[in-house]
């Protein structure tokens, strides 16, 4: 799919939130990932934060952030398997206004490529609230690395045909 250079690149604001109860930024490589693919990219890094597994934690931050004018787009990396202290997907669940479930099977989808049948294991999801992008994938740096590479780095991109996320930001509260 094609870049249309023709259009101005229009910069995002977007959050990284790292769930873990181990990692700290001093180790946080997933985290490290994303930024370093989001800044590369021209968006901007409006927000960094690591919360610990736990649902309700997990969905104040992400109210906080769907509130806050300053962020168009968050990503979190982790809590997206199926252990007891994986919750990151119920905690999306708990604030979003829409799922998009597309977002999920193709993260699959394409890394079933990657890592055959494990990829059953992963709950990455995704959403919308309050006109704010909600994007959650697995915790490991592989996995953020190729969430951004080949799905969130085009449709973050208001540049990319035929469409994107972007375009539809000033319409995502219409009513």
């Amino acid at each position: 799919m094609p870049i249309d250079e023709a259009r101005a690149f229009v910069p995002v604001r977007i959050a990284v939130l790292t769930v873990s109860d181990t990692r700290t930024f001093d180790d946080d490589r997933s985290g490290d990932a994303l930024v370093q693919r989001l800044t590369d990219a021209g968006h901007e890094l409006a927000r960094r934060e690591i919360v610990r597994d736990d649902r309700q934690a997990i969905a104040d931050k992400l109210r906080q952030w769907i509130g806050d004018p300053e962020i168009d787009v968050v990503i979190s990396t982790g809590g997206t398997g199926v252990t007891g202290r994986d919750v990151t997907p119920e905690a999306f669940g708990d604030v979003w206004e829409k799922e998009i479930a597309g977002f999920g099977e193709l993260f699959r989808m394409l890394s079933y490529e990657k890592i055959g049948t494990s990829t059953i294991q992963s709950r990455c999801t995704a959403g919308v609230a309050g006109g704010t992008y909600l994007f959650a994938l697995p915790g490991s740096p592989g996995a953020c690395k190729d969430g951004w590479d080949m799905i969130l780095a085009t449709q973050l991109d208001i540049r990319f045909r035929p469409c994107n996320f972007v375009e539809l930001m000033p319409r995502l509260q219409e009513k």
